[in-house]
């Protein structure tokens, strides 16, 4: 589900903004976009993040300025004039300029480039203003859920419609089968002057009544409908999308064999219906938490 929250201040010399966006996606996952200084905070982060987004593409931005003293790293002068001293002692190096600054990245010589105390200063200011940014982000996915919701239980309401058709027409089946039958057999038979015996026929329509029987799939659907329902209900409050992506497949499986059971040109029809409400189910499924 998709969102957007920002939150920032100034603290102790820091000015923070925090900034969180949200996508769809079938899993979590988190990208964090940190200072070099705060890379040591980047666990903990998306560890925070995790848990409280259970599903969706969450992308983290911190900003930081700090005008205080602590941001600035320490120089190991003890380190700095040993190079010093060994550069100066080189061959043909003597009265050479040296540039202090381009020691700076030598091992040894930054005692502390000033990240431990931002971190320490910095990482309850981020906490704070995550909570803040992660309470409109939530809203916005709040709303958009509704919508959702409510996008689903409609979808949901096609099938149900459709499923009664299916469920009404279903006896009309084997009856029309058995008197397409009994005059496709008092044409074959006219010539030979003779009659199908009423027993031959009611054993044949048995036959497929039997092979055509849809009602433990309707039943199935029935009960897939109703766990529908009860995983939109506003008052459930538990993540339902990888649910939904199960329970869509699911329904799909039951409208696939009814439609193969039945062999009937009205039902194919009501199942083509349902197959289509039922693909919008799994395509939106990926987009719920």
């Amino acid at each position: 589900m998709t969102g957007h929250g920002a939150a920032s201040c100034e603290h102790d010399g820091m000015h923070v903004t925090v900034e969180l966006r949200s996508v769809n996606n079938r899993s979590f996952k988190a990208m964090l976009r940190l200072p070099d200084a705060l890379t040591s905070l980047e666990g903990e982060l998306e560890a925070w993040l995790a848990k409280r987004v259970m599903r969706g593409s969450v992308s983290l931005t911190v900003r930081i300025g700090d005008g205080t003293a602590r941001s600035a790293g320490h120089i190991n002068v003890q380190a700095m004039q040993n190079y010093l001293s060994q550069l100066r002692a080189l061959p043909g190096a003597s009265g050479a300029p040296i540039d202090p600054s381009a020691l700076l990245g030598l091992p040894g010589v930054m005692s502390d480039d000033g990240g431990s105390a931002l971190c320490v200063a910095a990482k309850p200011v981020i906490e704070r203003l995550l909570e803040d940014a992660c309470k409109v982000l939530f809203a916005m996915r709040d709303r958009e859920g509704k919508e959702l919701g409510a996008l689903l239980l409609s979808l949901g309401q096609i099938i149900q419609t459709k499923l009664q058709e299916v469920r009404e027409r279903a006896p009309e089946v084997s009856r029309l089968y058995g008197e397409r039958l009994k005059t496709r057999l008092a044409a074959m038979l006219a010539e030979s002057g003779m009659a199908a015996r009423q027993e031959d026929v009611l054993r044949e329509v048995a036959t497929f009544a039997e092979r055509a029987d849809i009602a433990e799939e309707l039943q199935r659907l029935t009960g897939h409908l109703q766990q529908l329902r009860k995983l939109l209900d506003p008052a459930n409050t538990e993540p339902v999308g990888r649910t939904l992506d199960f329970l869509a497949q699911e329904m799909l499986r039951e409208a696939n064999t009814i439609a193969s059971k039945a062999s009937d040109f009205e039902i194919a029809t009501r199942v083509v219906d349902m197959k289509t409400a039922i693909d919008r189910i799994k395509e939106q499924a990926a987009n719920a938490e």
